[in-house]
């Protein structure tokens, strides 16, 4: 498994890293750790989560991902083979993630409330360190998820990054978090970061994790040029479409234990425009004669700006599937003709 520099830091992570959202919900423990088995046996050295998950989230199982990873860690006696990302939520209603904290109805990223969501994780991981501590969303007002604001709301109050990394800063001064990444972020919000930690000598951002997929290029407007200059690679979730791009979904079908069977919450990648330019791609998929799971994987890995691309699996045979994608062969045809259905489809998943 190929290995790639996380931004400016001395970590090498693998090309392929293990998503983990569903341990809790979809997946028990049992299953997740036959997953963390397999992919370390398959030179997997990179794991994704945050203390919001299991997803959908849940006060019930809020957390529950990163306790069964540091229960893995536990029984197996390996965290030094692992490089562990995890996640602190953006602002939220979800006040359930600072239970314990005190009154507290809104989730933000100041220092009181990172202290906390630090401490809290490294319990539930049993470690003493996370690799990569990433802001899951913004602190500011901002469009997300696929939703559009107006531009007065952008304006409506700005975000403390200074006192964002200071805060982060004490963490990385102890040992706690050895880097930074942001996620769900623009290409306004990491730039401030970046110019806030070489004004200021404070932590640097490593990366960012954004949705990314045949339906979804976005990425490629702004946030590439960033990448290209300052070295934040794209650590590329959702590169399947929540599914989608498997082709499960495809022409109605609805399987028994999906997502969108157990949750819903798919409407960003169900429109008329991403139904038709999926089926471009299966169809493109079937001709040459690959597997479609597969394309969609390798066509993140193979994008220069990508430093890592996040699976996720309920099932084994998913994730073999997933990790073999990384041994698939890119042709120039394959690219040129996912570029022509992208032009005359550009990102319908907006």
């Amino acid at each position: 498994m190929e290995k790639r520099q996380l931004g400016r830091t001395d970590l090498e992570v693998t090309a392929c890293c293990l998503g983990t959202m569903t341990w809790g919900q979809q997946n028990t423990q049992a299953e997740a750790f036959e997953q963390m088995n397999y992919a370390i046996e398959q030179g997997i050295n990179f794991f994704d989560t945050a203390e919001l998950y299991s997803i959908p989230p849940n006060p019930d199982t809020q957390g529950s991902t990163e306790t069964i990873i540091g229960n893995w860690f536990k029984s197996k006696n390996n965290r030094d083979q692992v490089i562990l990302a995890s996640k602190i939520v953006g602002r939220t209603d979800m006040n359930w993630h600072r239970r314990g904290f005190g009154d507290v109805k809104e989730c933000r990223i100041n220092k009181e409330q990172i202290d906390f969501a630090v401490e809290q994780s490294l319990k539930r991981l049993q470690t003493d360190y996370i690799d990569l501590y990433q802001l899951h969303w913004p602190d500011r007002p901002a469009g997300l998820f696929g939703n559009k604001m107006e531009f007065h709301e952008l304006q409506a109050e700005s975000e403390n990054f200074q006192k964002t990394l200071e805060a982060l800063q004490s963490h990385v001064d102890s040992g706690n978090i050895r880097h930074i990444g942001l996620s769900n972020e623009t290409a306004y919000g990491v730039m401030r970061f970046i110019a806030e930690s070489e004004k200021n000598d404070l932590p640097r951002v490593a990366s960012i994790q954004n949705a990314y997929s045949l339906i979804l290029r976005t990425f490629e407007q702004g946030l590439e040029e960033v990448a290209a200059n300052e070295q934040v690679g794209l650590l590329a979730y959702s590169p399947l479409a929540q599914g989608y791009l498997t082709g499960k979904y495809r022409n109605g079908a609805l399987p028994k234990g999906s997502r969108k069977e157990l949750f819903g919450r798919m409407q960003r990648y169900e429109s008329d425009q991403c139904l038709q330019a999926m089926d471009s791609y299966f169809k493109l998929a079937e001709n040459q004669n690959v597997d479609v799971t597969q394309m969609a994987l390798k066509f993140c890995d193979t994008r220069p700006f990508t430093t890592s691309t996040i699976i996720g699996a309920t099932t084994m045979p998913q994730l073999e599937t997933c990790i073999d994608a990384f041994d698939m062969k890119w042709t120039s045809d394959l690219e040129k003709q996912i570029q022509a259905i992208h032009e005359i489809s550009p990102s319908p998943a907006i």
